[in-house]
């Protein structure tokens, strides 16, 4: 059902990935009723004995004008000890915090988004990276965010601090307070 297989996420106990479809590009409208809530989604599968397991699919919960370039893109694991927690690009659908702790039934529990460019065409925040408290995400036409994600389940992540963060090795968190 993927039209381009983008990245992967493990959860910080290597029981789950997420993978990406990056349907187009990055550069359509994929965030509508058109396209559906699986294409252009993530798609979840638990690790069951060396095998993958397909458990669900993950997009964000609002639609896109069909102005809006907007997929599952880049994004990285918040650290909440027992919990599965994912912070994720969507271009012009913006950041997502996504809880897939319970991987049959992944459920946003926040997101940050601008809205439409003012001057149409493609743009919107690329990458999305949780580091000791907070979200960076860089954007195509307003340059860099700094968010603070304010929820009682992240709450836990803020005492983890980590001594350097590099997204494309992954690395697991430790024990509260303690990074790796």
């Amino acid at each position: 059902n993927f039209a381009f297989w983008h990245s992967a996420t493990f959860n910080n106990e290597g029981t789950k990935v997420i993978f990406t479809d990056e349907l187009g590009g990055g550069g359509a409208a994929t965030c509508n009723e058109a396209t559906g809530p699986n294409r252009g989604a993530d798609a979840i599968y638990d690790l069951k004995r060396g095998r993958f397991v397909f458990k669900s699919y993950f997009k964000i919960p609002r639609y896109q004008a069909d102005t809006e370039n907007c997929v599952a893109h880049n994004g990285s694991l918040v650290p909440v000890k027992g919990r599965d927690i994912l912070v994720q690009a969507w271009y012009q659908g913006g950041v997502s915090v996504v809880d897939f702790t319970d991987s049959a039934h992944p459920k946003e529990i926040g997101f940050f988004e601008r809205g439409p460019e003012p001057n149409g065409g493609g743009g919107g925040i690329w990458s999305a990276y949780y580091y000791n408290g907070y979200v960076y995400g860089s954007d195509f036409h307003n340059g860099f965010d700094v968010i603070k994600i304010n929820d009682r389940r992240t709450d836990p992540a803020r005492s983890v601090r980590l001594d350097r963060l590099n997204v494309q090795t992954q690395a697991s968190y430790g024990e509260r307070g303690h990074g790796h």
